[in-house]
């Protein structure tokens, strides 16, 4: 699922400027590749979620990518505010990670993004609806 197949979703990303639509594409990668990972036969789902690239799985909570013109230096990866999902990533990642409230990973431009750590985030995130009984998500 390298290939943008929703035009909503390839519009959005083209809207972005060059330099961050290059960043969300890479986190975009790492999600298909988490996703990939997890389950061969999980179908990742990719469409518009309140105007941003929204992603997930039977099972997982929608992760969405996402810049805004009033932030311009900024990207950032969201997980749905509902869940304990950023509350366990403080846990884990307390100074890996910039945090918006319970609900982002905020990355700024020329942040290195810590690949692994993220990874793990996302598989969390795709996985939220099985694992969410689970003391800190069973991570």
């Amino acid at each position: 699922m390298q290939k943008i197949n929703d035009l909503a979703v390839k519009s959005v990303f083209n809207s972005y400027p060059a330099n961050m639509r290059k960043k969300l594409m890479r986190l975009r990668h790492l999600i298909v590749d988490v996703a990939a990972e997890l389950d061969a036969d999980a179908s990742l789902e990719e469409s518009l979620k309140w105007g941003e690239p929204g992603y997930w799985v039977k099972g997982g909570s929608t992760i969405r990518l996402g810049w805004k013109k009033s932030k311009p230096d900024q990207y950032a990866v969201y997980f749905h505010c509902k869940t304990k999902l950023v509350d366990v990533f403080k846990e884990l990642y307390s100074d890996d990670f910039y945090y918006e409230g319970n609900r982002a990973i905020i990355f700024q431009e020329h942040d290195t993004v810590p690949v692994d750590k993220l990874k793990h985030c996302i598989s969390l995130s795709l996985k939220y609806h099985k694992i969410k009984h689970l003391p800190m998500l069973g991570a």
